[in-house]
């Protein structure tokens, strides 16, 4: 019944580890187990506007599950944006829905975060036959327990506080390490906790500078002469620094006259081979969405819950964010243990 379904794959929104290995999971699934067809569809949402594509097999996917980016490349397009449109000109919803049924596709997989998720929606809305697949470093997708991307980035900032241990204690200093997070503060969070970060910083737990200013003094009086602070980069910044973490940085040493330095992991948070943990993640996600394209289940994002892949309708996750809940255990684990969230 699923000889000949032809199946279009897009990856959008920012780049993060594991796209390749989704991409591969859904399409050798698709290939091999349901003798499906594959397109690739190049540069996010955009690729469908421009009807730019090309056909997949089986061994375009051969060696691509360790590799970082995306075969398929991304862009932050936002078809479904209000924009002033040109006299005639043909609105980009209804592009992709033409250039949807010229390219003969019977499904439409969209691998993104919340924006990216949020239009495949928009598209389900409009008739498209589409399937939902999460990822983003910054877990906060609403309706599933983790997404792709982020146990690699929780990998990479661990070990860069790993490293500013030494230099912090070398030199008796206060060591401020600013990762990614715009609103959810689960990098900051697990990677804190893994790195043995003494404050911690989220944008879901106001702060009070006054409270960070007590805390690290404490330590110094109990004869701990240096400090690791981890800073989410959507925490308040009243300032005029040009990060965050310059930001505690230069409060930290007015109001306690420690020696601070501050670090900005970046975008190195996003970049390279992707753990173990997120190859596994994304092949169970690409497979899975396979298996609801097959069973002609459309409409839904697949996801994480309970250690079990279950598939999620679309239109409950859209527009919503994951955000870490003040009373998780992991933070209150982490304040059982000594640790500041500047509360």
């Amino acid at each position: 019944m699923n000889n000949g379904m032809k199946i279009g794959i897009l990856t959008a929104g920012g780049d993060c580890p594991g796209i390749n290995a989704a991409i591969r999971g859904v399409g050798k699934t698709a290939i091999v187990k349901y003798g499906m067809h594959l397109v690739g569809i190049s540069d996010g949402f955009t690729g469908l506007i421009h009807k730019e594509y090309t056909e997949l097999t089986e061994r375009d996917l051969s060696g691509i599950l360790t590799v970082g980016g995306t075969i398929l490349g991304t862009s932050r397009e936002k078809p479904f944006k209000e924009a002033r449109k040109k006299k005639n000109e043909i609105r980009k919803p209804d592009l992709i829905r033409e250039h949807y049924e010229q390219m003969g596709l019977d499904c439409l997989v969209c691998i993104g975060g919340n924006g990216t998720l949020k239009t495949a929606n928009l598209l389900s809305q409009e008739g498209l036959n589409v399937i939902g697949i999460p990822k983003t470093i910054d877990n906060d997708v609403w309706g599933t327990d983790m997404t792709f991307g982020f146990d690699s980035a929780v990998n990479i900032a661990a070990e860069a506080i790993d490293r500013l241990h030494s230099t912090a204690n070398s030199h008796k200093r206060i060591m401020i390490i600013e990762v990614m997070g715009h609103h959810a503060g689960w990098i900051a969070l697990y990677a804190g906790i893994a790195g043995g970060g003494d404050v911690i910083l989220i944008p879901e737990i106001p702060y009070k500078e006054e409270k960070i200013a007590e805390y690290l003094m404490h330590r110094v009086e109990q004869n701990k002469p240096y400090s690791i602070v981890v800073v989410a980069e959507g925490i308040k910044n009243p300032g005029k620094e040009r990060s965050v973490a310059q930001y505690i940085s230069n409060r930290i040493y007015e109001m306690t006259n420690l020696e601070t330095r501050e670090t900005v992991l970046g975008y190195i948070q996003r970049g390279g081979s992707p753990s173990p943990m997120d190859r596994v993640l994304a092949t169970r996600y690409g497979t899975a969405a396979a298996d609801l394209i097959a069973d002609h289940d459309f409409g839904k994002m697949v996801s994480l819950k309970n250690n079990k892949i279950i598939a999620v309708p679309l239109k409950e996750i859209a527009g919503k964010l994951r955000l870490v809940d003040p009373e998780d255990p992991m933070v209150l684990h982490s304040i059982n243990m000594g640790n500041c969230f500047g509360s």
